[in-house]
Parts: C-alpha cells; structure tokens; sequence
C-alpha cells in the first residue's frame, strides 16, 4: 500500500493500489463507511460479510498509523473525510476450451483512497483561517489594543 500526506495538516490519507477486486464490490462498502469516525468504521468493517472489507480495514488501520505516527492525531477524534474507489488496469488471461478454443477471462483491480480529518485539529484551523492577514501579524507583534479595537468594530483591516 503507497502512503501519501495531503497538503493540509489536518487530513492524512493512504492509497491502496492494484487491489484485485470489482471496483462497484469495493464501492459498495466504501459508501457505507464515508464520513463516519475511525472506531465506528473499525467496528462496521469487522461486522461485515464482504470480502472487500479486510483490505478497506487494512487501508483505513493505515491511514490512522500515518496520522498518530507522523502527524501527531488523536484516534479518537480522527473521521473519514474523503473515501474513494478508482477502476485499476484488468489483468487478461485466456483459459483453455473445448476444440482449442481460449476463453478470455478478466480480472478487475482497484485503487482505494482514504483520507482521514482530526476534527480538534480542524475547528483550530477554521479560526486561523479567518483571521485577516493583518490581524495575523498585529498578534506576532503583540499589538493587543489595536486587535482588541478591530475585534470590537467586526471590521477586517
């Protein structure tokens, strides 16, 4: 399984490749588990009588070990952002027949994406976020009577 971090610091994500899978088997179950928290996910997989289910878990357990490993995430508080299925190249064989004759026989393969949001990390965010770049600066050079004034007049500089 290829790993990946995204560019926002609050989601990080894994990439399953070449999964020999359907790829509408695989979605089937990846819909039921989109936007939901990474214990309920964990539970809904374990339970679930598709064969598509033990390499989802195996991705989503991944995803989880970068964000805890590499980012610092609380597993608690980690959800299933962005869940995605993409066809992959179909491998082709002929199987032997009746009077030489070769049957073609297709075998599906998928790629999965998994990303995963701290949702902690993501509300701080939103406040950075709309702070004006100004206002940002005043606070690095502790001009605090000026942000209190602006704060106070709900006006951007």
């Amino acid at each position: 399984m290829k790993k990946k971090k995204t560019k926002r610091y609050t989601e990080v994500s894994a990439l399953g490749k070449y999964i020999s899978m359907s790829a509408n088997k695989a979605r089937r179950v990846i819909d039921q588990i989109r936007g939901r928290s990474y214990d309920e996910t964990l539970m809904i997989l374990k339970f679930m009588p598709y064969r598509a289910c033990d390499r989802i878990f195996k991705i989503i357990y991944s995803a989880a070990a970068n964000g805890i490993r590499n980012m610092n995430f609380d597993k608690r508080s980690l959800i299933i952002s962005k869940a995605e299925v993409n066809e992959g190249p179909s491998v082709k064989k002929m199987k032997p027949r009746a009077r030489g004759q070769g049957y073609p026989i297709k075998r599906p393969t998928c790629h999965i994406t998994i990303v995963l949001r701290d949702k902690s990390l993501n509300e701080k965010y939103e406040e950075y976020r709309r702070k004006p770049w100004a206002l940002m600066e005043a606070e690095n050079r502790g001009y605090s009577l000026l942000i209190d004034s602006i704060k106070k007049r709900n006006t951007p500089i």
